[in-house]
């Protein structure tokens, strides 16, 4: 089996404040739909949401500078890492996340690979 990463991309959107029951049904959702990745055992890592507060980028001569950049369209939320035969398998659990099917977002699907594989 190969290791997929799947990135979580999203738009910045202020005017989006959900209900408490709203923002209950998206957290049930996204339950859901890791549990039946990690019964089908193609859950490698459950990954992580990457906050924003702290974000800093380094750029070459020692540049700091606040991240995620603000004038970006989309951000990257977070990730998971899933573990299938092909990156097709990988895509298609990918179209079923709750970001794509509503949520106002997508998933980037990327090859996890070796240090000495350059593909």
């Amino acid at each position: 089996m190969k290791e997929f990463v799947l990135i979580f991309r999203t738009s910045p959107n202020p005017d989006f404040n959900p209900s408490p029951e709203q923002a209950q049904e998206m957290m049930t959702s996204w339950m859901n739909w890791m549990g039946s990745i990690a019964a089908q055992d193609k859950l490698a890592s459950q990954g992580s949401r990457l906050g924003i507060s702290d974000a800093k980028v380094v750029q070459p001569n020692n540049v700091v500078t606040n991240g995620p950049f603000t004038e970006i369209k989309e951000f990257i939320n977070g990730f998971i890492i899933v573990k299938t035969d092909s990156v097709e398998d990988a895509i298609a659990i990918a179209k079923e996340c709750p970001m794509v099917k509503g949520g106002g977002g997508n998933v980037e699907v990327r090859r996890a690979v070796s240090p000495e594989d350059n593909s």
